[in-house]
């Protein structure tokens, strides 16, 4: 018989530095979680991705055991990474102020590597939605979108 799942945590940490620390501990201390074991496990999980902002879902089950399910990065920080920008601040007028440039094959490459995690089926389906993300960040798209080339 399955377990009964109690309540599921969405949380983003940095892989391989999980800790007690805020927001962690609060998060997992509050519904009962053992806070270590899942720093251990998540830690030893992600240690080829150190320091990459990874979402995690914890599903807590009744009897205060736990798995999760780790993520891809948010686009908004692979889109940083890709024009070497510090993550956190997009532009403040998107569509007046442009803070940098992406190409279609930095694009393609992202939305490829959040395929699992996107609701579309195509690769062109999930570079239009990491193009939406790039502008409504302040980035400008270079060159010739791959479904306008007739």
């Amino acid at each position: 018989m399955a377990k009964e799942v109690d309540v599921y945590i969405k949380l983003q940490v940095k892989g391989g530095t999980a800790n007690p620390a805020p927001p962690i501990g609060p998060a997992l201390g509050s519904k009962g979680v053992n806070i270590m074991e899942f720093c251990k496990r998540f830690n030893a999980q992600t240690q080829d991705q150190m320091g990459k902002v990874l979402p995690v879902i914890i599903s807590v089950y009744k009897d205060k055991t736990f798995d999760f399910i780790i993520k891809t990065p948010p686009a908004a920080i692979q889109l940083f990474d890709a024009v070497k920008l510090a993550p956190g601040k997009g532009s403040a007028e998107s569509n007046r102020k442009k803070i940098g440039e992406v190409t279609w094959d930095q694009v393609r490459a992202i939305a490829e590597s959040k395929m699992p995690d996107l609701n579309c089926f195509t690769v062109e389906a999930g570079m239009k939605m990491i193009a939406g993300t790039a502008r409504s960040m302040g980035l400008n798209i270079t060159g010739t979108a791959p479904w306008d080339n007739n």
